[in-house]
């Protein structure tokens, strides 16, 4: 066997297939671009899904790729099993060639075995084989041609060897690849569940047949080959160690655990606590900078909410090996010096990846500590209850609010004789996931079909607008109404229109699409929105204001100039805002997303805490240096990987091409696809408008440029115009002004308090209802407005004037909804009368609760409805 690094493994079989004819395609991002069924990239197919499923057409038969994979719900779900087992990972690389319509099985298995034993150099005694039971085929092309023995060719059944898309759809039979790792693993039987001694190093998965609702398969008229083999699993092979965390893909994210913890990490002892918890933050450090790279930040829902859960887990194990503080952060240049050679972007990321990951393992530490005093509450809660458990939704709050572990809930609980409601936590967290997957599926972008239909069918559109405006002979290709293609629009009707050759910009990339019109013979179409719903298609929608539209015809296509120009403005002032934040704030700066219209920019950035007004005013300044230099914007293309290394920025939520646009104007070099000024002076002139939080560690800042910019400032002078007037004071006065007027109205409030408590004492006996109890008086009143400390001096107050007695106030804020209640007992009464006692029995009535000391006591609620009937209580008690 050649001894291989990850890296040369990864190059060779992706050469190799190249060299077989097979087109290389780079790794999709790790977020489904347009399947809403995945939360997640799961396997190397699902980029190429439209392809197998027949809905895309691609410019090649065969490709083979080497796909980011992340695993984490649904059927493939290894996080329980990450750490314990030598193979199972949340993140792992699948190498795959595929073909779609082109060779099927015989040469699917005829490469699979040249490449293994061929160019790895595998020795063929150390490999077996499954296929599926029925597969005749697969059978004897393993045993006629390859030429297997008998007893290396295992038959299996649906559960181990039948493949499906899901319950409808493409599926079939596939033959997995074993690799024999030796007598001293045992003899099990292949592919057992206690089998460590095969290993599963490839899958080939031959699409042959369409499953329809009722379970019946036909076969495809082109049948298809998926195949999957893991990096980790095929590098633990060639490098001849006993599990994929020993492989130089995870070895030196352990070696920086035990650096940083002491603890020393052990192979031969593989279920230790200490080796399991290295595992476990090796696995999830390397997921944890691939999700942040693709985008994904955390947060309380969705792809967020699973990042925050494994970064959270991995801090936890790391408490485990006895380290306190974060860490995690640090190890991210490890895993950042494993990839950078086949993921380069990951160097560009570095920055950002490390501090939002440092904020967020902060964050983590301190919802910790808080939720240890919680739990020790609900411990003491539940004990005065008289209860001997935890509930499943007191552990659910914990871990949903604070993120607290539920097996350290479990263990603290059991310290203090405690069970805990795990079932009915599991019902919750089920409902939770529920909540989530609707949310993402809701954002997952699902390319409809007659789209699909129209890319296959139609020659891809050009666009011409960086050039020109207007064009004047375009030919309408087809028409859609309703998810329809229709020959004809009528007057009145609205609908979408394909051209040929058009000027108008689509929406992406944040920028929003072009508005204008298509004129022709006898009819005007206004378009409302431009968007590009896939690849190469270009759809124009909007109504037809007279006349009617048909297919075929020819169109003067009119971009609207003036918002065009605009939104032209409010790009490059974006790309300039990028690289002032930069500047200013520092390289861990990044685009989190953005929104280019013709009447404003909205900009989100990665930051960890609010900008100052000094910071506001300096990035603000920056941008409008760059302006007035009027430097040239320039656009060149070039490949992907010249760009990045000559130092030009990607944006995190795009996907790129091997060849890109690079924008660059003044301090700023961008990948970018859409429209710009000609020069930095053409922006004409930037204003920010607001700047606040979006996410954690995610900031907004709104800004305007151009003619919107100063239709800003001189609304801005004319405000100000007018409130000197109405201040009677310069400029420069205006705040001084203010604050004096301030201090005058507070000394008035101040004023206005001490009558109106002046007057609600003298007339307290008129507020209060009194009951003569013989020996004592019971005495009720509602006031407006007190805050509790006026409520409590009031209570005094009638007590003193009552003598002996039992008062219970209640002051309303009908503007906030809220009643405040006290009540006031005298310490000769305390004996029968306790004052904590009332409130306790009163305030429940209004929605509250409250307590407090014999004599004393303060509580309140929300119904202020219920105060009538809160009053007929104290009757009662008294």
């Amino acid at each position: 066997m050649r001894p291989l690094s990850a890296n040369e493994i990864r190059e060779s079989f992706l050469k190799y297939f190249e060299e077989k004819g097979h087109t290389r395609v780079k790794s999709a991002s790790i977020i489904p671009e347009t399947d809403p069924t995945l939360l997640f990239v799961n396997a190397g197919m699902v980029p190429f899904k439209n392809v197998f499923l027949g809905l895309e057409k691609r410019p090649y038969k065969r490709a083979t790729s080497c796909q980011k994979v992340f695993r984490v719900s649904g059927k493939h779900n290894d996080l329980d099993n990450v750490g314990y087992t030598p193979r199972h990972h949340t993140f792992f690389e699948m190498l795959g060639n595929f073909s779609f319509g082109d060779y099927f099985k015989k040469e699917a298995i005829e490469f699979a075995w040249e490449y293994l034993t061929k160019v790895l150099q595998i020795p063929e005694e150390r490999l077996q084989v499954s296929v599926f039971e029925e597969d005749d085929d697969a059978y004897e092309i393993w045993n006629k041609v390859i030429g297997l023995p008998e007893e290396k060719i295992h038959r299996l059944g649906v559960e181990d060897n039948f493949w499906s898309m899901g319950e409808t759809g493409p599926c079939g039979p596939s033959s997995e690849i074993y690799f024999d790792k030796g007598e001293e693993y045992g003899n099990p039987q292949l592919g057992a569940p206690d089998d460590n001694r095969y290993l599963e190093i490839w899958n080939l998965v031959f699409m042959q047949y369409n499953r329809d609702e009722t379970g019946r398969l036909t076969p495809l008229p082109h049948p298809n080959i998926d195949t999957g083999m893991g990096l980790e699993r095929i590098a633990s092979v060639l490098q001849g160690v006993s599990s994929n965390y020993e492989t130089d893909l995870f070895m030196p994210i352990i070696r920086f655990a035990e650096d940083i913890s002491g603890k020393e990490y052990k192979p031969d002892q593989p279920q230790s606590p200490e080796t399991v918890a290295m595992r476990i933050i090796a696995d999830h450090l390397r997921a944890i900078t691939f999700l942040i790279s693709d985008g994904v930040f955390p947060a309380n829902e969705g792809r967020g909410y699973v990042l925050r859960r494994i970064l959270r887990r991995a801090l936890r194990y790391g408490k485990e090996l006895g380290i306190e503080r974060p860490f995690l952060f640090e190890g991210i240049d490890v895993v950042i010096d494993i990839f950078k050679e086949p993921y380069p972007e990951l160097i560009g990321n570095k920055g950002f990846i490390k501090g939002l990951v440092k904020a967020e393992e902060e964050r983590f530490i301190k919802t910790l500590r808080r939720g240890m005093d919680i739990l020790y509450e609900i411990i003491e809660k539940a004990k005065k209850e008289g209860r001997h458990h935890i509930t499943g939704k007191e552990v659910f709050m914990l871990y949903d609010t604070y993120g607290f572990p539920v097996d350290l809930v479990e263990d603290i609980a059991r310290d203090n004789n405690f069970g805990v409601d795990i079932g009915e936590y599991y019902k919750l967290l089920e409902e939770q996931r529920e909540r989530a997957r609707a949310s993402w599926k809701s954002q997952a972008k699902e390319v409809k079909k007659v789209y699909l239909d129209a890319k296959n069918s139609l020659p891809e559109n050009q666009f011409v607008g960086y050039e020109k405006l207007e064009v004047e002979d375009a030919k309408i290709l087809e028409i859609i109404k309703d998810e329809n293609f229709v020959d004809t629009l009528h007057e009145g009707e609205t609908g979408e229109v394909i051209l040929d050759v058009t000027p108008f910009y689509p929406e992406k990339g944040g920028q929003v699409g072009d508005k204008g019109v298509l004129e022709g013979d006898g009819f005007l179409f206004e378009v409302l929105d431009t968007q590009t719903p896939v690849e190469g298609i270009i759809v124009h929608k909007g109504k037809v204001l007279y006349g009617n539209l048909k297919k075929g015809e020819t169109v003067h296509a009119k971009v609207d100039k003036e918002k065009r120009q605009d939104t032209m403005r409010h790009h490059t002032a974006t790309h300039l805002l990028h690289a002032a934040l930069r500047n200013i704030l520092g390289d861990h700066v990044k685009q989190a997303g953005s929104l280019v219209h013709p009447d404003y920019l909205r900009f989100d950035f990665t930051h960890f805490e609010a900008l100052s007004d000094e910071e506001i005013k300096r990035i603000e300044e920056l941008v409008n240096e760059e302006i007035m230099k009027n430097e040239p914007v320039v656009c060149r293309e070039m490949p992907i990987d010249e760009a990045l290394k000559a130092g030009a920025i990607a944006i995190f939520e795009e996907k790129y091409g091997d060849v890109v646009r690079v924008i660059s104007a003044g301090i700023s070099t961008e990948l970018c696809g859409g429209t710009h000024v000609s020069r930095t002076g053409d922006i004409g002139y930037f204003k920010i408008i607001s700047e606040s939080a979006v996410a954690s560690g995610t900031r907004r800042i709104e800004a305007v440029a151009g003619r919107k910019a100063v239709e800003k400032a001189l609304k801005e002078h004319f405000l100000i115009k007018d409130i000197m007037k109405s201040l009677t004071a310069k400029e420069d006065q205006i705040i001084d002004r203010i604050e004096s007027l301030k201090l005058k109205v507070k000394e008035l409030e101040r004023e206005l308090e001490s009558i109106k408590k002046k007057s609600i004492v003298d007339r307290i006996t008129e507020i209060l209802t009194v009951i003569d109890k013989g020996e004592y008086k019971a005495a009720y009143g509602k006031v407006e407005n007190l805050a509790p400390n006026e409520l409590r001096d009031l209570a005094d107050v009638a007590r003193a004037k009552l003598g002996k007695s039992v008062v219970l106030l209640a002051s309303v804020d009908k503007e906030k909804g809220k009643v405040n209640l006290i009540a006031a007992v005298s310490k000769e009464l305390t004996d029968k009368i306790k004052a904590g006692e009332i409130i306790k029995q009163v305030a429940p009535i209004v929605g509250g609760k409250g307590g407090g000391r014999p004599d004393m006591a303060q509580g309140g609620g929300t119904q202020i409805d219920k105060l009538d009937e809160a009053f007929k209580k104290f009757e009662e008690i008294v």
